[in-house]
C-alpha cells in the first residue's frame, strides 16, 4: 500500500468511525425509548382500564400517528413492557441495556430463565459484539450451562411443576464433568443424570433403555431415554436437547411415539407418552407447535442444581394421587 493509500485509509477510519458511532447513537435512543414506553405500560398496567383493549386502542392510535411504524402492535407493546420490568432497578445491567440491540435484547429476554443468565448473555454479546445470528448461535449451544459447569458453579432455581406425572422443570446436577468439555460430553452427562434422577424419583418409573432403536423403513432411529411408567401403564419416551426448543422436535417425537405403539407396546398398555427436554422454552412457541399434534406429550426445561430428591419424589407422588405419599417420601423436608 502506498503513501496516497495510507492517507486514503485514514479517510475511510474517520468515515466508518462516524457510522458506527451514529448507529450506536440511534440504537441508544432506541432502546431508550422501547423502556420508556414500557415503563408508562407497566405503571399503567396498575389501573383498571388496562388490559388487551387498553393495549389495541394504543397500538391502533400509534398507527394513525406514525403510519408505517413497526413493532408497536400488541406483541411489541407487551415486550416493551416486559422489558422495563424486567431490567428496572437492576444497577448491574443498567449500562449494558442501551449497548445492544432490540432483537437482541428480545433473544435474551425468550431464551433466558434467570438474572444471572441474562446478564451473562449481555455482557458476551457485548463485549464481543455479536450480531443476532451470533448471539442466537451461543444461546442454542447452551454456552452459558457449559461455561456454568465448567467453572464447577451451581444456580438455585426454583421448582416449577404441572399437574401431571412430569414436572414442567426438571433440574439435573452434573457431576464429575471436565474442566473443557464439548457439546457431545455434555449430552452424555445430561442423559446420564436424566436417567439416574428419574430413578431415584421412585418405584413408578422402570429404565427400559437409553438410545433405543426403532426401525422404520429399514432405517434406525434413536430415542434418548425409554421408561416404563407403572402408575400410567404406558411407555414415556424422553428427547433430551442441549439447546432451546424447536418447533420440529415435535414432530420427530411424533414419530418416535408412533413407532413405539407399532412395535414396542403391548396391547393391555395405554398409548405411549413423550417429554422434550430442552434447555430453555419459549411457551408461544410450544403452544403453537403443539396445538395441531394429537400425541401425549409435554416440553419442559432442565436445569442445573438438583434439590433434594425426597422432595422432588414427594412431588411427584402428589402429581399421580398415589395414596401412600408419606410412607415413601423417606423422610425428608417438606417443600
Amino acid at each position: 500500500m502506498n503513501e496516497l493509500d495510507n492517507t486514503f485509509a485514514e479517510i475511510a477510519h474517520i468515515i466508518e468511525d462516524a457510522r458506527d458511532n451514529a448507529y450506536r447513537k440511534v440504537n441508544e435512543e432506541l432502546i431508550l425509548m422501547y423502556q420508556r414506553v414500557g415503563q408508562f405500560l407497566s405503571e399503567k398496567s396498575k389501573e383498571a382500564s388496562y388490559g388487551d383493549g387498553y393495549i389495541d386502542s394504543l397500538s391502533a392510535y400509534i398507527q394513525r400517528q406514525f403510519p408505517g411504524i413497526k413493532g408497536f402492535n400488541r406483541r411489541g407493546l407487551y415486550r416493551m413492557k416486559q422489558f422495563y420490568e424486567i431490567y428496572a432497578g437492576n444497577e448491574k445491567v443498567s449500562p449494558l441495556v442501551t449497548q445492544l440491540s432490540w432483537t437482541n435484547h428480545l433473544l435474551i429476554m425468550s431464551g433466558s430463565k434467570s438474572d444471572e443468565e441474562r446478564e451473562f448473555y449481555m455482557r458476551l454479546a457485548v463485549k464481543e459484539r455479536y450480531s443476532k445470528r451470533q448471539l442466537e448461535r451461543q444461546m442454542d449451544s447452551c454456552y452459558y450451562e457449559r461455561y456454568m459447569l465448567s467453572q464447577s458453579k451451581l444456580l438455585p432455581e426454583p421448582l416449577q411443576s404441572r399437574q401431571n406425572p412430569f414436572l414442567d422443570s426438571y433440574v439435573v446436577e452434573f457431576l464429575d464433568l471436565p474442566d473443557t468439555f464439548h457439546e457431545n460430553d455434555f449430552r452424555r452427562a445430561l442423559v446420564k443424570g436424566m436417567r439416574d434422577f428419574i430413578l431415584e424419583l421412585g418405584k413408578d418409573f422402570t429404565f427400559v433403555g437409553e438410545e433405543y432403536p426403532i426401525q422404520v423403513g429399514g432405517e434406525d432411529y434413536r430415542i434418548d431415554l425409554l421408561f416404563f411408567h407403572r402408575n400410567l401403564h404406558c411407555l414415556v419416551a424422553m428427547e433430551l436437547k442441549i439447546g432451546k426448543f424447536k418447533p420440529e422436535y415435535v414432530s420427530k417425537m411424533d414419530f418416535c411415539l408412533e413407532g413405539l405403539d407399532r412395535q414396542v407396546k403391548k396391547l393391555d398398555e395405554n398409548p405411549s407418552v413423550g417429554l422434550l427436554l430442552c434447555a430453555s422454552k419459549n411457551d408461544e412457541v410450544v403452544e403453537y407447535a403443539m396445538s395441531r399434534t394429537l400425541s401425549p406429550m409435554m416440553v419442559a426445561q432442565y436445569q442445573l442444581q438438583l434439590p433434594d430428591k425426597n422432595v422432588l419424589r414427594r412431588k411427584l407422588q402428589e402429581l399421580v394421587n398415589l395414596p401412600e405419599i408419606e410412607g415413601n417420601a423417606g423422610g425428608g423436608e417438606d417443600a
